[in-house]
């Protein structure tokens, strides 16, 4: 049935092919270039390619970390909602979904590698010297069995053995909500930094994976097509559209958190805590919150999908593309806004500034960016190699 589907649908030739190639080969060269900041840094010190100080330690290099990890999750678990646990509206979406959460989580790695100043020293003693007291130890050790089971469940889907393929997704499912609610404990059990700290946070993070999955199931999805010049079957463009129901749902649960997370953070100015929200509701931050967050990341696409009713793919691709940025913008305003209050602000100590600054550096940005136009590549070369990621679903 698939070599009867492939031929009709055409693929990358001629002209098509070398535009392809031509994007290709500069999503590469930003890599390249990427990945030389990124050993530059090495070679001089973090202390002096990257903007971040002992009082702000984590900055736009560790967002886009959580940014991918946070993404990948979020494939993983909306993927898993068909060939996992049954429903067959969301099947089709299977073979891409589960490869962009490789593709992301790679990526992710990708850019913590630089962002960690002796990198290999992480691989070596998490194996000869664990510390099962560390989050940061169980992090590590979650998200390399996480991949280790997404990297089992597509080569399985590639083979078409999906009863095996849902029992290794499982595992990538239970592993990967055990990483990424691990990860919001990396922030939320920090009791000496208030806008983070309290049990909200493992939970926010997986339900912002989620949502974050949605969008991006929706965006390559409709991509992949435009790039591979095919026509979207039906049962896909059906399962699509229950992503985004299911998205739109997700949008309303997030704004929901945030609403009530505020209210607690300026109700009875709770110190620290309602300085880092004034400083994203009127502060330094605001852009990044009301235009970013608010704006591209939930209303944009949630108003988008309720003016369409989840049925014109094109305008939900946009919305998604709109959402991702603002969750872009969600991961870094989260990562930076817990850092920029003082300890001790509320003794006003002389010379101590309010907020602490911090500004990304050309070395954080270029690697950064190196890691977004590898995610690309991988996901180019992706449909080139898995054709698509056709199915008899689809």
């Amino acid at each position: 049935m698939l070599a009867k589907v492939l031929p009709q649908e055409g693929g990358l030739e001629g002209s098509h092919s070398g535009l392809y190639n031509g994007v290709i080969g500069l999503f590469g060269l930003f890599t390249l270039v990427g990945l030389a900041f990124g050993v530059h840094a090495m070679f001089i010190g973090h202390e002096h390619a990257y903007g971040v100080t002992r009082e702000v330690p984590w900055g736009l290099m560790l967002a886009a970390y959580v940014f991918f990890v946070v993404t990948s999750t979020g494939l993983c678990l909306v993927s898993s909602i068909g060939h996992v646990f049954g429903y067959d509206a969301f099947k089709p979406i299977a073979k891409r979904s589960v490869y962009l959460a490789i593709a992301t989580i790679v990526s992710g790695f990708l850019v913590i590698f630089f962002e960690i100043e002796n990198p290999w020293r992480m691989a070596i003693y998490n194996v000869i010297s664990p510390n099962l007291s560390s989050n940061i130890w169980w992090m590590g050790t979650l998200y390399g069995a996480y991949l280790f089971f997404m990297l089992i469940e597509f080569a399985l889907l590639q083979a078409g053995k999906h009863k095996i393929a849902g029992m290794c997704g499982l595992l990538g499912v239970i592993s990967g909500i055990a990483a990424h609610s691990n990860l919001g404990a990396v922030f939320g059990l920090l009791n000496g930094r208030e806008f983070w700290h309290g049990p909200y946070m493992p939970i926010y993070f997986i339900v912002s994976a989620m949502m974050s999955g949605c969008a991006t199931v929706i965006f390559f999805h409709w991509l992949g097509y435009k790039i591979n010049g095919w026509k979207m079957s039906e049962p896909l463009q059906e399962s699509l559209r229950s992503v985004a129901k299911l998205g739109a749902l997700l949008y309303l649960v997030i704004m929901f958190f945030t609403t009530w997370k505020f209210i607690a953070g300026l109700s009875g100015h709770p110190p620290g805590e309602y300085e880092a929200f004034m400083a994203l509701l009127n502060g330094p931050y605001a852009h990044n919150f009301w235009y970013g967050e608010v704006a591209m990341g939930l209303a944009i696409p949630f108003l988008i999908i309720l003016a369409v009713r989840a049925r014109n793919l094109t305008a939900m691709a946009i919305g998604s593309a709109a959402s991702i940025v603002g969750i872009f913008v969600m991961r870094y305003d989260l990562v930076i806004i817990g850092q920029i209050i003082p300890g001790f602000h509320e003794l006003n100590i002389t010379g101590q500034p309010h907020i602490l600054p911090y500004t990304p550096t050309l070395h954080e940005w270029m690697v950064t960016l190196s890691g977004v136009t590898f995610c690309a590549i991988l996901f180019m070369m992706g449909e080139r190699l898995f054709r698509g990621h056709l199915s008899e679903d689809h």
